[in-house]
């Protein structure tokens, strides 16, 4: 039956189709046959050109890559003459279609970059510049020795001068820390700056990264390092405290937060070792900043004798024995108040035992005294402050000391006896442990260190033992007249030292002052120096001055500073004070105490005297009644006691005893010195 004459002209249009086959067939043929063998001829033909342009490694510069029927040459050219010539050769060829030219020429690379970079789990990219001293493949063969077996290289680098030396080295060294760096990982040399970013693969990688960076090749530095710690499920972070010391374990984010970590821990070990167990990683919840959480627990560390701080899925707790009673209402306090944001609570499980050392120190220092350490009671506390306040006039006292059980019965015996030596010192400590006794420092002055010892073994109460070591910072002696009289000038230019109306106590103006002429006088043997005190300024009615005592003669009247080389200027002494006891180095503090008592014994003196002088009332008649003086009026010898107070503080402040001596009374005014021949 024939066929509808539609269907049959269907048919017939459509039969160029049954041809495609065979078509497919040919082209494959020529693809996976022929196009191959087209390319080795291509790259045949331009070995031998190739091959001409070998340098003094032994490989050609020229590398030619066949790309169907195009012929790529790539690679660096000595000169642009060599560049020029090696193209025509290859445009002679008869096989290529074209010359694709990648070719350049060697330069000068300032500054010499190159670079390796993961681009995946087994490949690497080597970029920027290469020395063209070295072969490109004698340089990945060093390369590729470095990295994980199997590894290929993408090596797009240029030849160009400027190279440091041991570049391959340096290569090499950046190449295998690629191996501990995730994909996108990157180490850079620039010059002789080695520099490395990434993220970690795990805590040994970040860890090994850190050890080899610590130690670079010869010849070259570390510039910026940028690698991520490695992140972890389970962070964590520990202060374990003991009787050796503080052991810190688990995590820190960064080598900032270990830092951190580790400055605290030196601080709360006072003394005691530090172990150091922290690893980098990350993984601590982004609301939580690291240096909060790591301050935070050393605030509960402080509070606790032996034991642990553990911050664990989210929360912090602590476990151990408290420093004394008094710590576990603080625990409970700081974990409701004091916890940065991000933070839970965890468990407060602390327990309370007597102390075993019981420790309590006073700290001298130029700018305060401080008590740290634990007392048994509040009255032991206030009589230890009351041995210190009257000693110091300047300097505060900070109480840093906590109440706890376990202490020596005569504890407060025994630190109000010490206290005076550690005030006496420039700078001091005083430690206490049980029942024994510490003191170290400087002193002053050589004398007073030497009795240090005697003085702490004399003080302490039965059954206590003591040992003290106090250096002593006395300066070296100047014997030079000529400089000892400029430098007292220079002491004194624009002092204007004033007493209080009526008084006969230093005030704190005095101060740098008299030590300055103190510190002089020990290192001026032969400098003396008269001081004169002045009286108040007179009050309507005059009231008539008092002249100089019997016996006395007439002085020239004293100026600020005599010329010692001017006998006349020099007013002769007055009656010489009496010996001063031996130095002593709180010089400025003892010399206050001395002047007030010595105020206070002359008043009590003439009170003395003027009972004794007082004629007993005639038989029958009533004495005759003496008017009162007037509560504000000064001494007669205001000026005499105000002249012994700047000289005993002298005299406590290291001037020897034929150094110092009162003069004449003053006029009203201030104090005046006078340099003595």
């Amino acid at each position: 039956m024939p066929l509808p004459e539609t269907l049959a002209q269907g048919l017939r249009g459509a039969g160029w189709l049954a041809g495609l086959p065979a078509l497919a067939l040919i082209w494959a043929s020529a693809t996976l046959y022929a196009a191959p063998r087209i390319a080795d001829g291509l790259a045949a033909e331009g070995a031998a050109i190739a091959a001409g342009t070998a340098t003094a490694t032994g490989e050609p510069w020229l590398r030619l890559e066949a790309v169907g029927r195009d012929l790529v040459a790539a690679g660096e050219a000595p000169d642009v003459a060599e560049r020029a010539t090696v193209l025509s050769r290859l445009a002679a060829l008869d096989g290529p279609r074209r010359i694709v030219s990648e070719l350049g020429i060697v330069e000068t690379a300032a500054p010499f970059q190159w670079a390796a970079i993961r681009t995946g789990q087994n490949r690497i990219a080597l970029e920027g510049s290469r020395p063209v001293e070295i072969g490109r493949r004698a340089l990945e063969a060093r390369i590729a020795g470095a990295l994980d077996p199997g590894t290929d290289l993408d090596d797009t680098a240029r030849a160009a001068r400027g190279a440091p030396p041991d570049f391959a080295g340096a290569a090499a060294f950046l190449a295998a820390r690629l191996s501990g760096l995730a994909k996108g990982g990157r180490a850079a040399l620039s010059d002789t700056v080695l520099s490395l970013s990434g993220e970690a693969l795990d805590v040994p990688a970040y860890e090994a990264l850190r050890a080899a960076l610590s130690d670079p090749p010869e010849g070259f530095s570390v510039g910026r390092v940028e690698i991520l710690p490695p992140k972890v499920a389970a962070y964590r972070f520990a202060v374990e405290k003991s009787g050796r010391g503080i052991v810190l374990d688990g995590f820190a984010p960064s080598a900032a937060d270990r830092e951190a970590a580790l400055r605290a821990a030196t601080e709360a070990a006072a003394g005691g070792t530090v172990e150091d167990r922290l690893l980098a990683a990350r993984g601590l919840d982004p609301a939580i900043d690291p240096k909060s959480l790591i301050a935070f627990a050393f605030k509960l560390a402080e509070l606790i004798q032996s034991g642990q701080v553990v911050f664990r899925d989210g929360a912090v707790s602590v476990t151990g024995d408290a420093i004394d009673g008094q710590a576990l209402p603080d625990a409970e306090a700081l974990m409701r108040e004091g916890r940065p944001a991000g933070v839970a609570a965890g468990r407060v499980a602390l327990t309370a035992r007597p102390l075993s050392p019981y420790r309590v120190a006073i700290r001298r220092t130029a700018d305060a005294v401080t008590l740290t350490g634990h007392l048994p009671d509040a009255a032991t506390r206030e009589r230890v402050l009351a041995a210190l306040r009257p000693r110091l006039f300047r300097e505060p006292v900070i109480d840093r000391t906590r109440l706890a059980d376990g202490a020596p019965p005569d504890l407060g015996d025994a630190l109000a006896a010490a206290a005076p030596l550690v005030t006496n010192l420039a700078d001091g400590t005083v430690a206490v442990s049980d029942r024994a006794v510490t003191l170290t420092g400087e002193s002053l002055y050589r004398e007073g260190a030497a009795r240090t010892p005697d003085r702490l073994a004399e003080a302490l109460p039965p059954g206590w033992t003591g040992q003290a070591s106090v250096t002593a910072r006395d300066a070296a002696e100047r014997r030079d007249p000529a400089t000892c009289r400029a430098d007292f000038t220079a002491a004194l230019a624009g002092a204007d030292l004033h007493f209080p109306a009526g008084g006969a106590v230093l005030t704190p103006a005095f101060y740098p002052t008299l030590d300055a002429l103190a510190a002089l006088a020990k290192t001026c043997p032969s400098l003396r120096v008269a001081v004169s005190g002045p009286a108040d300024p007179a009050k309507p009615p005059a009231t008539p001055a008092a002249g100089p005592a019997p016996g006395e003669g007439a002085t020239a009247e004293p100026t600020r500073v005599a010329d010692a080389a001017k006998p006349e200027a020099a007013a002769k002494p007055a009656t010489p004070a009496p010996p001063a006891p031996a130095p002593k180095e709180a010089a400025t503090h003892a010399a206050k105490i001395a002047a007030k008592d010595a105020a206070k014994d002359a008043t009590k003196d003439r009170s003395k005297a003027g009972a004794a002088r007082k004629e007993p009332a005639a038989p029958g008649k009533a004495a005759a009644k003496k008017p009162a003086e007037a509560p504000d009026e000064p001494p007669v010898d205001l000026p005499r006691l105000r002249a012994q107070a700047v000289v005993d503080y002298l005299l406590q402040a290291g001037a020897r005893p034929e150094q110092v001596t009162a003069g004449p009374d003053g006029p009203a005014g201030p104090v005046v010195f006078a340099l003595l021949p």
